[in-house]
């Protein structure tokens, strides 16, 4: 088995690739990088019941990978560049080649896989972190599973200004609804499922619409997501209203949230692919 890892500042994700399947992906949170992934790894192991002896190569990537300045308990362990495993699990998730990725992380980055090529393009500081952020100050919670269960029961309508609001016919082919603006239609006494529902639309519509506008003047028309955010069940009534509007299509590939650990463990597999050993 090759285990991918992707180590973040206080949450890792792990997952073991064997016969090219996706095996009991699960995540740990901690304090620290360190902590998070041995807390992980150790956590893998007994729960698949597996020893060292099953594990073959330990595949790290994440900003916390930097942290790792040794083999994970004496395993052949390397690093691969965390864009480069977003493209590769993507890729690997979507069964798709020419795609964007969209990881909604703490902000959002996008990366554009064509075939064998996979680059950076860009992003934007808009992401889990705002969504946490605002709700902090909007609705004095950190609880994202309850702010998405408020947001489940909230108008969207009321917060954010629509086409129609403003103008009694379609604009450049607008349709009436529209997103005009977000949170342009918000009342100082909105409600707090209302507010919910505006902080998560403004999030994820953001995310989508940037991957969209990147990708203007190429033909690519895919998307894949992947990261927490996708687990919100928002996305699915977001997402598709950005596919409606601009006639593209955004892919959330099984185990979404575990897709850059995946790429990680994927890059072991194929030699286009820069492998930094941790000796």
């Amino acid at each position: 088995m090759v285990i991918g890892i992707d180590v973040g500042i206080s949450t890792t994700k792990i997952v073991g690739i064997s016969s090219g399947e996706v095996i009991s992906p699960l995540r740990i949170k901690a304090t620290d990088p360190v902590t998070s992934l041995y807390g992980a790894f150790g956590k893998y192991l007994h729960t698949n019941n597996l020893s060292l002896k099953d594990i073959e190569y330990v595949m790290l990537t994440g900003v916390g990978s930097d942290y790792v300045s040794e083999p994970v308990y004496g395993l052949p362990t390397f690093k691969t560049e965390e864009f480069i495993s977003n493209g590769v699990g993507a890729m690997y998730g979507s069964k798709k080649n020419r795609i964007i990725v969209v990881s909604m992380g703490t902000g959002t980055s996008l990366v554009r896989c064509n075939n064998d090529k996979i680059e950076h393009i860009g992003g934007i500081g808009i992401g889990g972190g705002t969504l946490q952020g605002l709700a902090r100050l909007l609705l004095n919670t950190d609880d994202i599973r309850g702010l998405s269960d408020l947001a489940m029961k909230g108008d969207v309508k009321n917060i954010n200004l629509l086409i129609g609001d403003i103008s009694q016919q379609p604009i450049s082919g607008l349709p009436m609804d529209a997103i005009a603006s977000l949170f342009g239609n918000a009342k100082g006494d909105a409600s707090r499922e209302d507010i919910a529902a505006g902080i998560i639309w403004l999030v994820l519509l953001t995310a989508g619409q940037s991957a969209v506008l990147a990708s203007i003047g190429s033909d690519i028309k895919e998307y894949v997501m992947i990261g927490n955010l996708t687990l919100l069940p928002l996305c699915e009534t977001i997402f598709h209203e950005i596919e409606e509007l601009y006639g593209v299509k955004l892919i959330i590939p099984k185990y979404s949230q575990y897709s850059t650990a995946i790429g990680a463990a994927m890059c072991h597999f194929d030699e286009k692919y820069k492998k930094i050993p941790v000796l």
